[in-house]
């Protein structure tokens, strides 16, 4: 694997006097998918929001060698980050095609072929959402809108996509189904820190994993190695489904 992409240090995020995040330090290597893994309330979305800029926090996050400290959201999406919340934030009364669209403002400037261009390539990646392209979002499935989420991100050609809980609400294939399209993009060199419930199909898709539990960074190490630690095994694999 080649350098970091994201490095986080002694990064903390607190609601009032509540602190969610405490010194949390971690890397996404380019090219790479590291997993966030831990329990309800352990921090995994707020860790998100911080990155994205959504959140304030303390600490350092540096992007592709760059200090993101006053970077808001948008300028974070132009440097090249995405993010994909568990809500999918969809426009329901939209169609597919045209929610996909929205997500292109990043490239804007390059006119009508470069965003034919990467519809076409989420059109490949997911090719029911081609077949349901003037279907108005909110008649989605469960699992189409969240490659419709996924989609959307992507039109903005991120280099590293943030992805809550993608299996939330989903059926184990369908699960399946969007986790190898995560692979794929990995595959093509797109960075992705993925923050899921799912422990076991998150360890079994990512390359590296961090266990987050009250806000803090409680075990790290290659996704293979996790899968097989007595800890990881019996708070978090043990309750899942293999199917």
């Amino acid at each position: 694997m080649s350098s970091s992409l994201l490095e986080i240090e002694d990064l903390s995020v607190s609601y009032g006097k509540v602190r969610a995040v405490r010194g949390v330090s971690m890397r996404v290597p380019s090219g790479s998918i590291v997993t966030v893994i831990g329990p309800n309330g352990a921090g995994k979305t707020t860790l998100l929001m911080a990155l994205m800029g959504l959140l304030p926090s303390q600490g350092r996050i540096r992007f592709d060698g760059h200090d993101c400290r006053g970077a808001d959201p948008q300028q974070r999406v132009e440097m090249g980050m995405g993010l994909v919340t568990e809500k999918r934030d969809l426009f329901g009364s939209m169609t597919v095609e045209d929610n996909l669209t929205l997500g292109a403002f990043r490239n804007r400037r390059e006119g009508k072929a470069a965003r034919r261009r990467e519809l076409d390539r989420v059109y490949a990646l997911f090719p029911r959402l081609k077949e349901r392209s003037t279907q108005l979002a909110q008649t989605l499935s469960g699992g189409e809108r969240q490659m419709l989420a996924l989609g959307r991100a992507l039109m903005a050609r991120p280099r590293l996509l943030l992805l809550d809980e993608p299996s939330l609400g989903l059926a184990p294939r369908i699960v399946r189904e969007v986790l190898h399209a995560v692979s794929q993009l990995r595959d093509a060199g797109l960075s992705v820190l993925l923050v899921e419930q799912n422990a076991r199909a998150a360890l079994q898709t990512a390359d590296e994993g961090y266990v987050l539990e009250l806000g803090e960074v409680a075990l790290h190490g290659p996704s293979a190695q996790l899968l097989h630690d007595p800890k990881v095994e019996s708070t978090y694999l043990g309750m899942l489904h293999e199917d």
